[in-house]
């Protein structure tokens, strides 16, 4: 009884820190949103469209869109983006958001740039090309068998530009491939589907919200302490704006 609730005392603490911290980072968001509009963070990138291509997984993570293989490519709405949005060639944290439909409806995938190692794998990290980073979740899923990371890593070119309006135009003339990757906190990382992206017809960036915590991955959760990080600052950056998803 006394274990049990030293245990729940715990996770109740566990908790009003993420909240406190998700508050933070929403307030914070918020007085950048004041000044800058619509988006305070990653506010340039370029609009994507592509196919992923599940490959599977010997994991066994539990997850069957993760483990299992569908050579049926699913459409898929990116985009890829500088999170401070410093002008090249200075480095950024690079992002790259993605977004198809499942069976409960749109899914959406949220990256950044990490370290590949750990502890790493849990810091954002500076890039000069999102090709040359390893694009990660950041922050764990909550499987049947455990945390787990997602990341995605370029497989060609290797030398895309780093502003967004080149990135564009050379993703109009040639498509980026990718292979998403999954890996428990400390181990190694798996590869379990393929990505093409290639720049969207029409405005080169528009309005699109990415939601990571409102559309969730098939088979994949969001830890309590998760939401309560993420939660406040979707809410008062995004507001109750949906972002557009990809055509069957």
């Amino acid at each position: 009884m006394i274990e049990h609730e030293r245990a729940a005392g715990a996770r109740g603490a566990g908790h009003s820190v993420a909240a406190a911290v998700g508050f933070a980072l929403g307030a914070g968001f918020a007085a950048l949103a004041a000044v800058r509009r619509p988006r305070p963070v990653h506010p340039h990138g370029v609009l994507l469209h592509g196919s992923l291509r599940r490959t599977g997984t010997d994991l066994a993570t539990g997850v069957a869109w993760i483990d299992e293989p569908d050579d049926r490519p699913v459409p898929l709405l990116a985009r890829s983006s500088r999170s401070i949005g410093l002008p090249p060639p200075l480095p950024d944290v690079e992002g790259l958001a993605l977004r198809f439909e499942a069976a409960h409806g749109p899914a959406d995938l949220e990256l950044a740039s990490t370290g590949r190692g750990w502890p790493g794998r849990f810091v954002l990290a500076l890039h000069r090309s999102p090709s040359r980073a390893h694009l990660g979740s950041l922050l764990p899923y909550r499987s049947p068998s455990g945390p787990l990371l997602l990341a995605a890593q370029s497989r060609s070119p290797d030398d895309l530009p780093a502003s967004p309006r080149e990135l564009g135009d050379r993703l109009a003339r040639e498509p980026w491939q990718l292979r998403l990757l999954v890996a428990r906190p400390r181990g190694p990382w798996h590869e379990f589907a393929e990505l093409e992206l290639s720049r969207a017809p029409g405005p080169i960036d528009p309005l699109v919200r990415f939601d990571a915590v409102r559309h969730p991955l098939p088979g994949l959760a969001q830890y309590e302490w998760v939401r309560r990080v993420r939660g406040p600052a979707y809410v008062l950056v995004q507001g109750d704006i949906d972002g557009a998803s990809p055509s069957p």
